[in-house]
């Protein structure tokens, strides 16, 4: 049981789909709207569904490049565990499909347009056109978590007013900033895999000189940007989380810039992973004092 499990988690990459739908609830709760508590639920269960079959495609696209990189052939699909067929491709487009039903029957037709496009920028865009064509895959892949935010908002949109406020769409414009230095970072230390299989992530291609500059410039502006929030009326709650969570993600890219080594990529990695974790917790903490007082 536990193993099959564990299988699941890893086919449908769940850890990192645990930070899309995580993204989502943000954009629900910086809405100016009042989704309720099993509406925010079962919407923020259809995000992580739709992520879900987008990674499980990435991973079953991917089976053959998979097994060229010390971090992923032990994957179910690359290791030969489970035997490649049309029933994978079948089931993954029916857990999509169930999601979008989920996310409609409560967020209606934009916010599940953009769940859509989340997992077609990630499953599709990124997985098959752009991770093996362009330098700047995930650049724009990052737009896949991005759409997370903007959907939640959606789904929570006011009766009347703007469909989705300044805070959800700052917030986005984190995300998409915030997806390149942390996969860029990982990269620094898992190059040679990269190279190997053909994947052009920045660091792979190019010297220090030239990715060092590109993660911490990144992190400026999405510390920069993570603070404009508070112009829009989020509170105290969430300055002090977007500050403890950005400041050592800055002083990290910062040392890696200066000093380049594997180590201080994995210290920025670590960085980039604590300060979505730390803004998220921001913004919900910071409604619930605004719900408590």
């Amino acid at each position: 049981m536990l193993a099959a499990l564990n299988m699941t988690v890893s086919i449908l990459k769940l850890r990192i789909g645990t930070f899309i739908a995580l993204a989502a609830l943000v954009g629900i709760l910086t809405s100016q709207g009042t989704l309720g508590v099993v509406e925010s639920l079962v919407f923020t269960l259809a995000v992580l569904g739709a992520s879900g079959a987008a990674g499980g495609f990435n991973q079953y696209y991917e089976r053959d490049s998979d097994r060229l990189m010390a971090r992923t052939r032990n994957r179910p699909f690359a290791n030969g565990t489970l035997k490649e067929g049309a029933v994978w491709p079948i089931s993954l487009a029916a857990l999509l499909t169930g999601s979008l039903l989920m996310a409609w029957s409560v967020g209606g037709t934009l916010a599940t347009f953009l769940v859509f496009l989340g997992a077609v920028t990630y499953g599709g865009i990124y997985t098959v056109w752009l991770k093996r064509r362009t330098v700047w895959n995930i650049v724009i892949g990052g737009a896949a978590g991005s759409f997370a935010v903007l959907a939640g908002a959606a789904a929570a949109a006011p009766q009347f007013g703007p469909v989705i406020g300044p805070v959800p769409v700052i917030l986005a414009l984190v995300m998409f900033l915030w997806t390149p230095p942390h996969f860029w970072s990982l990269a620094v230390v898992r190059g040679e895999d990269y190279a190997r299989a053909g994947v052009p992530m920045l660091p792979a291609v190019a010297g220090p000189d030239v990715w060092g500059p590109a993660i911490f410039s990144h992190v400026v502006t999405l510390f920069i940007l993570s603070l404009a929030p508070l112009m829009f009326g989020m509170g105290w709650v969430y300055g002090l989380f977007a500050l403890v969570g950005g400041v050592p993600f800055l002083q990290t890219s910062w040392n890696l810039m200066r000093k380049p080594s594997r180590d201080a990529a994995k210290r920025t990695f670590r960085a980039s992973l604590a300060q979505f974790a730390l803004l998220s917790a921001g913004v919900v903490l910071d409604e619930a004092v605004r719900w408590v007082f």
